[in-house]
């Protein structure tokens, strides 16, 4: 399987990059020692990663997760490791990869490489952009991912008047009428319904997304590009 190779490259010596001065934490796990001395060594010839002890009270950056294939046993790994639910996962995969690529995103798998494409810069790249927020993956899971995405939106999230955005198409469209100037009595009239429902609307947007008011709620629906 192909690489993506769209990621930064690292900061090595005399080399300088986007935040070259933050030191990113790396946890490393690995099934045997000679693969965790291995993936010790490529990370100890760039000074900008610090490899974090796994018995470390804070969570690291980026953890690289080396294992033989991706299981339901895997899944169960990352869980382990960052039990709080908030890790980045970088899996290095030596043969095959059986689970649901949504479930491993769920888990916090920000990128994947297979043993046959690994390198010590490859390895360096991936740990930046995922420490940055970025992530990749070969090119067969991202297409099973973006299947696996259009599916949900289809058969669970459409059917109950929902997007991926996690607003509901009324309440995208309260938003965009309030973002073109309308009163809430001349969205009511537009959308057929009473002026206590869009209030009640707008009301339950603004909590569930924790929008202090009306301005701040119209704002994150146009940076997030739903209106």
């Amino acid at each position: 399987m192909e690489m993506q190779q769209t990621i930064p490259e690292p900061r090595t010596s005399g080399v300088r990059s986007v935040a070259a001065d933050r030191i990113i934490a790396v946890r490393l796990h690995a099934e045997d020692a000679i693969t965790m001395a291995g993936l010790s060594h490529c990370l100890g010839q760039f000074s900008r990663f610090a490899v974090s002890d796994s018995q470390a009270n804070t969570e690291p950056d980026v953890f690289v997760v080396a294992v033989k294939n991706v299981d339901a046993a895997t899944l169960k790994l990352l869980d382990a490791l960052a039990p709080r639910g908030t890790g980045r996962f970088i899996l290095v995969v030596d043969r095959s990869w059986q689970v649901d690529v949504y479930a491993a995103v769920e888990k916090g798998v920000r990128s994947v490489l297979f043993r046959s494409n690994f390198s010590t810069a490859v390895i360096a790249r991936t740990i930046s952009s995922v420490a940055e927020g970025e992530g990749s993956f070969p090119s067969k899971l991202q297409g099973a991912l973006m299947q696996q995405v259009q599916l949900v939106q289809q058969e669970v999230l459409a059917p109950r008047g929902l997007t991926s955005s996690a607003f509901s198409d009324r309440e995208i469209d309260v938003l965009r009428y309030l973002s073109e100037g309308l009163d809430l009595d001349e969205i009511s009239k537009k959308m057929r319904y009473s002026e206590r429902t869009i209030k009640n609307i707008l009301y339950s947007a603004m909590k569930h997304h924790n929008f202090h008011n009306r301005t701040q709620a119209v704002s994150h629906a146009i940076r997030a590009g739903l209106i």
